[in-house]
Parts: structure tokens; C-alpha cells; sequence
């Protein structure tokens, strides 16, 4: 490509300056995940990929930490995540959101840690969840303490970790619907996504796992004759 011809006492003003630091950093903060995956794509600067990795590094890492319930085995998880995130960059559909597609490595991460140090155990279900418009039930609303409840507010940490051995014996599908939608607070689309399965499987995983955690509740919870 032939160079410009201005003047040569123009010679700087023709030039397209690098943009200063505060700048370029102002303008990575702003970007959209989608778009900070495609200039890293094409331009394999390390700071746009660091840049994703801040913006969700405590996020997954709680995850999986739930998700596996092993501190050592979520860093492992949570290292070979983002090492994917780096290896797949390529096979990202632009016209898709990235945070489902990250927490999909996420997962399938986690899946193959515990295969590999055959561990199968769930979440550590201890800590209050978002709150969304999808956490409507009422048995679920006194667990996490959405609504006020005597026996909540008295005994939380028991009934964390009621919910920690209540949970585990779900099974893995219901497990993931419920650590994505009700703890990672993912929308039924997002978290169809992340799992490969229709909208209408979310649901019916989540209505199925809250039919039965409500049955166990009440089981584990009546009251107490004088």
C-alpha cells in the first residue's frame, strides 16, 4: 500500500498515533465480552483476553468451586477453563453471548476433572442465591431466605447444609439446572445453552428437582410433637 504523500512538517499530524494507555484501557473496560473475544482473535493482545478473564474469574471460580466441592479441584477446572476459552476462541459464534458459552466450558471442565480424579460430588449449597423471577416456589423461597421464615433466620447454616445432602442425591442433570439458574442466576435460555438441551428440558429438569426437594422437605422438616 503506498504511504501518504502530505507534507513533511505534516508528516506527524498524518500519522495514526497509538492511543494512550488511560484510553486503551477505557476503551477494553467498555467493550462488549463478544467483541473483546473477536479483537483477541484477531489481534492475540493478552490484555483483552486478561480483560475477560477479571471480568469473570470470581464468578466461575465460585462455580465450580459449588459445582465440584473441592478447592483444589475448582483451580484445576477453573485454569483448563480459560485455557479452552484461549484454544477455542476460533469456534465462537459471534452472533451468540459469550457468558453461556463460557460457563459450557465451564462445566464440561468440571465434568472432566471429576471423571479424571473420579470424584463425583456436588455443590456446596451454603450461600444465598440471586434472587430471580424464576425462584418462584415456596419451598424454595424459605430455603434460600427470599421470604421471611423464623426457621430460616434461626438456622441457616443447617439448612445449607441440609440442601448440600438433599442435592446431591438428585442426580447430575437436576443438579446443574439448579446451580446454573437458581445460584448462577442464568435465564432458562442461557442455561440451555451452556447444557446443549432445549428450554423446555431446563424447566422440566427444575420443576422436577424442586417437586422433589419440596417433598423432602417436608419430610425432614415436620414439625416436632409436644
Amino acid at each position: 500500500m503506498p504511504a501518504p504523500t502530505a507534507p513533511a512538517r505534516n508528516a506527524s499530524v498524518a500519522q495514526s498515533p497509538e492511543p494512550l494507555r488511560g484510553e486503551r484501557d477505557a476503551s477494553i473496560d467498555e467493550a462488549t465480552d463478544e467483541s473483546l473475544l473477536a479483537d483477541y482473535l484477531k489481534t492475540g493482545d493478552r490484555l483483552l483476553f486478561n480483560q475477560l478473564i477479571a471480568r469473570y474469574q470470581r464468578e466461575i471460580y465460585s462455580y465450580l468451586r459449588r459445582y465440584i466441592g473441592s478447592v483444589e479441584l475448582a483451580e484445576d477446572a477453573f485454569q483448563g477453563t480459560f485455557l479452552q476459552v484461549h484454544l477455542k476462541c476460533s469456534q465462537f459464534d459471534s452472533s451468540r453471548r459469550f457468558r453461556p458459552w463460557l460457563y459450557a466450558i465451564a462445566t464440561n471442565q468440571a465434568i472432566d476433572v471429576q471423571r479424571r480424579n473420579k470424584r463425583h460430588r456436588m455443590v456446596s449449597l451454603d450461600r444465598t442465591p440471586n434472587d430471580t423471577e424464576q425462584r418462584n416456589a415456596s419451598w424454595a423461597e424459605k430455603l434460600v431466605g427470599g421470604a421471611p421464615d423464623p426457621l430460616v433466620a434461626a438456622s441457616k447454616q443447617e439448612n445449607g447444609a441440609w440442601m448440600q445432602r438433599s442435592i446431591k442425591t438428585l442426580g447430575q442433570p437436576l443438579q446443574q439446572v439448579i446451580q446454573l439458574v437458581y445460584y448462577q442466576g442464568l435465564k432458562y435460555r442461557e442455561a440451555a445453552d451452556v447444557l446443549g438441551i432445549p428450554v423446555g428440558t431446563v424447566k422440566s429438569r427444575l420443576h422436577a428437582a424442586v417437586q422433589r426437594l419440596g417433598v423432602m422437605w417436608d419430610e425432614s422438616h415436620e414439625p416436632t410433637a409436644e
